[in-house]
């Protein structure tokens, strides 16, 4: 009775173990019986077609050390949102530097605004001193631009000289004051690295990223990490 009873088990353990072999008792008892070849995520691949394997050169190309620059922004309270989109996504503070540059404003030597009637003897009078203007709105009116200066001593400058020609009713006027503008450097990034911070959707990078225009220099760049 008892050997009859050794036997049934056998069969059972058997007939339990083949059937783990066919992957039946996958879902029951947790352990596939295939590991991690189930045919099933071949199945599931989305375009496998696009998948190639990177060549030894590509793999260095892509390992390639290259600069980068974000900006520049306008303020420095954008400058501090990028900075901090950055390191979520994984940079280093101390990988990136901020550099800053100053704008000169613009000055620019114009008439007085004038009515539709006095504009067109105004051009006159300038072209028969072959001068060169634009026409620029000013509500209702318009003024006549004759030259744009990177400083208000150049634009006093060349009023002075129009004005010895006998060109009168012109003045001095700012067109654009100086400013300021933020960028953040980063100098030592892999160029899949660098792939990847120009995909960033983040809304502190809507500015983007480029290739640096000149490498930087410890003169004109400071550690964001300041």
């Amino acid at each position: 009775m008892l050997l009859r009873w050794l036997v049934l088990i056998l069969l059972l353990v058997n007939a339990l173990f083949f059937g783990w072999t066919q992957g039946w008792l996958d879902d029951i008892v947790g352990l596939k019986a295939r590991g991690d070849r189930e045919p099933e995520r071949m199945a599931r691949q989305v375009h496998p077609e696009m998948i190639t394997l990177l060549k030894p050169q590509d793999l260095q190309a892509l390992q390639a050390k290259t600069c980068v620059e974000f900006g520049p922004v306008d303020s420095e309270a954008a400058l501090l949102a990028a900075q901090a989109a950055l390191l979520h996504a994984g940079i280093a503070a101390s990988d990136m530097q901020a550099q800053q540059q100053n704008l000169p404003g613009v000055w620019a030597v114009v008439t007085a605004p004038l009515a539709p009637e006095m504009l067109a003897r105004k051009e006159e009078t300038i072209r028969r001193l072959n001068l060169g203007f634009e026409a620029l709105p000013a509500g209702e009116l318009k003024f006549l631009l004759l030259s744009r200066h990177d400083s208000e001593k150049a634009a006093a400058a060349a009023l002075d000289t129009l004005e010895k020609r006998a060109l009168k009713g012109l003045l001095v006027s700012r067109l654009q004051s100086p400013t300021k503008r933020h960028s953040l450097v980063l100098a030592q990034v892999e160029a899949g690295q660098a792939q990847g911070l120009r995909g960033l959707k983040d809304e502190a990078l809507r500015a983007g990223f480029k290739s640096c225009a000149t490498p930087p220099t410890a003169a004109s760049a400071a550690s964001a990490a300041r």
